[in-house]
Formats: structure tokens, C-alpha cells, sequence
């Protein structure tokens, strides 16, 4: 066959450009400049606890993306040292893991770069990787190994129910089971984000487990009235579904009784509040006279009721004495006004109270008013006698005036550095008003007439004669027995 020059030329042409693209392809899959000059790439050494598969030129990852490959495995004393080649034109932070993963279950291991810091410096050439931060996959041998032999001792009929029972469970439900996995991989990836939260909970759970392990019987006797509770329940169903349906018209009856008595409830309350909090001042004196008030009635009953079994006499009540013991102790003046300032009761004015505090101002000890408000415990200090609230909450003691049951001398000559009562101002007694002068009427005349003693007739003021009979003495004198019967008798 004869071509002319013009053919030869561009078969010579194209057999030039097919060498060149081929060895272009060549060179870049080999990757030969790399081999020969190391360009474009620096190494970076992976401390690994075993190789787990992983073999020269496989693949390196970033965040997802290839980066380079894995340029030789060597043995150390250590475990393993894996040769990392990467692309110098990707900056890939130095705070990262490095992570052995598969790309499938035979195998094809590569190397997964995970940055921890994303803002750290860059990597170099020379860098190494620690064990600390790398991790390797499980042997997929020995996970075969285990799988086989919990296989095997599952008896084969039953492993044929499970996968029967799982395909039934399952089939068809491959999405379901994607979202799960998703779901848990999504909570497994925040769990490592808040790692440091978890560890805390964890830590800190400790001591409520062990106060619930603490308070076993605790739980176990709330849990035994619970199912008691519930048990009466159960049992008394009907009851309580009466109560559910009539408990409407029973509300609506309570709104109308509380819509009655609105008005005046609000100040009951207000009132019961003051009450409420004297209540709660004294308490502990409250308690007291409800624990010894049933005793002390059943003491006077039992002293003053005759009882069926006592004998008649005198000792079958109680002795009823007539000594009256008046003025034993006699009575206490000292801390009062004086006699001056006391007033009369026929006086009809009502004047303010004396400011002072008005009581009796003996020692403490003293026979005379022993259960005076001067021995009163105070309520914030047991231990504390005083005979006002101020005296009680501060520090000052009770201090009398005198020792004895009248004033002595000038009071205000005492040094008990406590206040005397002043004296009452004189009472102003208005003066009466002059009496009004009213007319007043003409009485009626009154008429009078004599009469016969001994036949009782006389006339009256219009000129007739009338005779009463008990006037006249019938010739005989009365005597005080004629005058108690009735006349006419």
C-alpha cells in the first residue's frame, strides 16, 4: 500500500501524541515523581498498636477526602509505625485522631485523619502521631471466631426460630432500622461531644444510688402503702366513680356557697390571720394546756361527781369548804398607780390608757401574785421570765421596784432604772347642764268623800249615795285575820 507524504506525517504525528499521553498516564498513576524525587507530598509517621490490615498505598482520609496514601508499615518495639505520604497543597490541622477503618468486611483498611482542633497549626513533614490518638478496628477474624461459636451453642432449631422471628420482625423494615442506626449514631457523636457532661452525671450519680441503696426499706414501705393505696382503690371502684360523677354538682354547690359568702370570708380571714400568728407564738403554751386540760377535767371530776361505789357519808364528794381566806396574801400595789390617782366608780367618764405598763413590780420570788406576768416564761427563751415581749426578745432582766405589797416612800427614788407609772391627770368633769324647764299639766281634781264607818255608805261627787261594803265595821273592830278574806267571804 503506497501513502502519500501527507499521511505519513500525521500517523507519525499521532503515534508522537499517543506516546506522550501514555506515558503521562504512566508517570501520574505510578506516581513516579514521587518515587524518585518525593514532590508534592510530606510524610507524617503513625504510631499504631498492630498494622490491623493496613498495607502499603492505601488510601489516607481528611474530613471525608482523600489526602494521600500510606507510604510504607514498618515494625517498632512499640508496635507498628505507618508512613503517612500527604499532599503538601491541603492544610490538615495537627490536633487530630488518626483511625484505622475498613472499607468492607474483607479487608481494604485505610487510614481516616479526624481533626480535634480545627484552628491548630497545620501538619509538617516529619510530624508523628502518637498512639495516644490512634485507634485500630477489632480483628475481623476474631470477631468471626466469637460469632461462630455463640452460633454454636445455640441449638440449630432454635437459631432457625431467631432468624425466622427476626426476618418476620424485620422484613421490610429496612428504613426503620436506618433511622435507628442514624439515630444512634447522631446520640453517639453527641455523647462524645459532651463527654465531659457524661463523665460528670456520672460521677455525681453515685451518691443518689447510694442513698437509694441506703433507703431500701424507705422505698420498699413506699411502695408497699402504694400498692396498699392502689389496692383500696381497686376495691372501692364504685365509690370512686361516684364520687367522680356527682363531684361536678358537688363543685358547682361549693362555687355557689363560696359566691355567698364571699363578702365576708375575706375579712374572716384577714382576721383569723393575726389569730393565727398569736397561735403560732404560743404554740408550745397551746400544746401544753390541750395535754394537761383532759387531765385536770378528769381530776375535778373525779373530786367533785359522788361516785356508785363510795359508802354514803360526808367523804363520798368532794369537801366543800366555806373559808373564804380573803386578803391571805393581801393584795399587790406595788407597779400600779397610786391610791391618788385611782379612780372612783361613779365616775362615768372614759379616759385614755396610762402608757406605762401596769402590773405587779415585786421580786419575782415573792408570795404575793406568784402567777403574775412578771413570772410568765417568754416564748423565744424558755429559760426567761420577764412580764413584756421587749423585755423577753432583749437583753435586759427583770428588776422590781420595791419588795414589798405597798408604795414606799417616793417612787421614783427606786433604782431599779425601770419606768413608774405617772400619776393619772384629775378627771375633768364637765359640769352639768342647767335643767329646761317644762310645762307641765294641770292635774285633775281629786275627789273626796266622807263615809259611815259603821255601814260604809257615802256620796259621791255626782250627789248619788254608794256603799262599799269593807268599809264598814258592822259595829265589831277589824283584826288582821278579817283582813286576809277576801270581801263578800
Amino acid at each position: 500500500m503506497h501513502l502519500d507524504k501527507r499521511t505519513r506525517t500525521q500517523l507519525v504525528i499521532f503515534l508522537i501524541v499517543s506516546l506522550a499521553f501514555t506515558a503521562y498516564m504512566f508517570v501520574n498513576y505510578v506516581n513516579l515523581p514521587q518515587m524518585l524525587f518525593n514532590t508534592g507530598y510530606y510524610t507524617v509517621t503513625v504510631q499504631l498498636p498492630q498494622s490491623a490490615g493496613l498495607y502499603t498505598r492505601s488510601n489516607v482520609t481528611y474530613q471525608g477526602t482523600e489526602v494521600g496514601h500510606v507510604e510504607s508499615v514498618d515494625l517498632t518495639d512499640t508496635g507498628v509505625a505507618a508512613t503517612l505520604a500527604l499532599r503538601s497543597g491541603i492544610p490538615i490541622p495537627s490536633d487530630l485522631d488518626a483511625q484505622v477503618h475498613s472499607q468492607s468486611a474483607v479487608g481494604e483498611q485505610y487510614v481516616a485523619l479526624l481533626s480535634r482542633n480545627a484552628m491548630s497549626a497545620p501538619l509538617r513533614d516529619g510530624d508523628v502521631i502518637t498512639a495516644d490518638r490512634t485507634t485500630v478496628p477489632p480483628s475481623i477474624t476474631s470477631i468471626l471466631d466469637s460469632t461462630t461459636t455463640a452460633l454454636q451453642a445455640i441449638p440449630k432449631d432454635n437459631l432457625k426460630t431467631v432468624i425466622d422471628e427476626g426476618a418476620t420482625a424485620f422484613g421490610g423494615r429496612g428504613a426503620d432500622l436506618s433511622h435507628i442506626i442514624s439515630g444512634f449514631s447522631t446520640l453517639a457523636v453527641d455523647a462524645r461531644t459532651n463527654l465531659d457532661s457524661l463523665t460528670t452525671l456520672v460521677d455525681g450519680a453515685a451518691p443518689i444510688l447510694n442513698s437509694q441503696a441506703d433507703t431500701a426499706d424507705s422505698i420498699s414501705a413506699w411502695a408497699a402503702n402504694v400498692a396498699a393505696l392502689t389496692g383500696q382503690l381497686r376495691d372501692h371502684d364504685d365509690g370512686l366513680v361516684g364520687v367522680l360523677e356527682s363531684g361536678a354538682a358537688g363543685t358547682g354547690q361549693a362555687q355557689q356557697l363560696i359566691a355567698r359568702i364571699k363578702p365576708s370570708v375575706p375579712l374572716l380571714l384577714a382576721n383569723l390571720v393575726s389569730v393565727g400568728q398569736i397561735a403560732i407564738t404560743y404554740r408550745a403554751d397551746l400544746e401544753q394546756m390541750l395535754v394537761l386540760l383532759p387531765q385536770s377535767l378528769a381530776n375535778a371530776q373525779a373530786t367533785s361527781a359522788a361516785t356508785a361505789s363510795a359508802p354514803a357519808g360526808p367523804y363520798r364528794t368532794g369537801f366543800l369548804s366555806f373559808n373564804l381566806n380573803l386578803n391571805l396574801p393581801p393584795a399587790c400595789n406595788t407597779g400600779y398607780l397610786p391610791p391618788q390617782s385611782r379612780r372612783s366608780p361613779a365616775e362615768i367618764d372614759y379616759p385614755d390608757r396610762p402608757t406605762d405598763d401596769l402590773y405587779c413590780r415585786v421580786p419575782q420570788d415573792s408570795p404575793l401574785n406568784v402567777r403574775g406576768i412578771r413570772n410568765i416564761p417568754c416564748e423565744s427563751k424558755p429559760w426567761k421570765r420577764a412580764p413584756t415581749v421587749a423585755m423577753c426578745e432583749s437583753d435586759e432582766q427583770y428588776v422590781p421596784l420595791n419588795d414589798g405589797n405597798n408604795w414606799k416612800g417616793d417612787p421614783n427614788a427606786t433604782l431599779s432604772g425601770q419606768d413608774v407609772p405617772a400619776p393619772r391627770p384629775p378627771a375633768v368633769v364637765p359640769l352639768p347642764a342647767p335643767p329646761q324647764t317644762i310645762p307641765q299639766a294641770t292635774p285633775p281634781p281629786l275627789a273626796a268623800a266622807a263615809y259611815d264607818p259603821a255601814t260604809g255608805a257615802y256620796v259621791g261627787p255626782d250627789g248619788k249615795t254608794y256603799t262599799q261594803a269593807d268599809l264598814a265595821t258592822n259595829g265589831s273592830p277589824k283584826t288582821w285575820q278579817s283582813m286576809l278574806i277576801p270581801p263578800g267571804s
